[in-house]
């Protein structure tokens, strides 16, 4: 498969994802960049993000993290899903600052893979650093037939 082909895969099985998600939608989330085992979103802090030690509530981060890191394991167009997960958090959010998760997948054989999120701020402070491991389950996230893997394709 060409890196072309790969690049429009990924580019339609984030774009069916983001459609249909709506906790993304609900807290401002854009996508910037997707690829082959790569995603960077983007998040604006707002009120409604800060705990009660007026900082970035951990799990509005947790919550940017993991989806970036369905953004990266989704990205070959085989329906996939967190096995387990953690997040090591590194500085505090604060209320207006723009957050970036990018995205990368480590490692991938089977049904298995690795995917590292790196969370920082407008200023490149890192403020957390995730880590997911993910299992792939049956179906595709868009079972449109031009952007199926070719593996599938022979199934189809």
């Amino acid at each position: 498969m060409t890196d072309g082909r790969k690049q429009k895969i990924a580019e339609a099985a984030s774009a069916a994802m983001h459609e249909r998600d709506h906790t993304a939608h609900g807290l401002g989330m854009e996508i910037e960049a997707v690829g082959p085992g790569y995603a960077r979103l983007r998040m604006t802090v707002t009120q409604n993000m800060v705990n009660g030690h007026d900082i970035l509530h951990g799990g509005m981060c947790f919550t940017l993290a993991d989806t970036c890191f369905a953004h990266v394991c989704n990205s070959h167009n085989f329906s996939t899903v967190a096995h387990s997960c953690s997040i090591t958090f590194t500085a505090a959010g604060k209320l207006g600052d723009v957050l970036t998760a990018e995205g990368r997948e480590v490692w991938q054989k089977g049904r298995n893979g690795v995917t590292d999120v790196v969370v920082t701020n407008q200023d490149g402070t890192v403020i957390a650093h995730f880590r997911g491991n993910s299992r792939r389950i049956q179906g595709h996230v868009t079972d449109d037939p031009a952007f199926l893997p070719d593996a599938a394709k022979k199934d189809a």
